[in-house]
């Protein structure tokens, strides 16, 4: 692992969902969230980032998900460093995930 985070494509980020126990979190924009997100993933913004981190399972996976997969990696960073202990960043963020995976994305 490298900084608290494991960088992840979408095949093995589908598979880690698939197991049931990972927690999914979009970092976009609102309206991009609205417009279309991965299947279950949560919106996190500034406003809710503190009630997600006091409610979340810290022993759960943690998929991180932005535009591209930059924006992520310093997202999934900071989760690692408020003590998750399974942390990922998806690589090419939603805008891969939707290429790969468009029936496992909804508005």
């Amino acid at each position: 692992m490298s900084a608290n985070f494991t960088r992840i494509n979408a095949n093995d980020a589908k598979t880690l969902i698939e197991q049931g126990t990972s927690q999914i979190i979009d970092i976009r924009d609102a309206m991009s969230f609205q417009a279309g997100h991965i299947k279950n993933a949560a919106h996190i913004d500034n406003q809710s980032i503190e009630p997600f981190i006091a409610q979340a399972d810290q022993q759960a996976p943690l998929i991180v998900c932005c535009y591209h997969g930059n924006s992520s990696q310093n997202a999934a960073h900071y989760f690692g460093e408020q003590g998750f202990k399974e942390v990922y960043s998806l690589d090419g963020g939603f805008e891969q995930w939707k290429v790969v995976y468009p029936e496992l994305c909804e508005r």
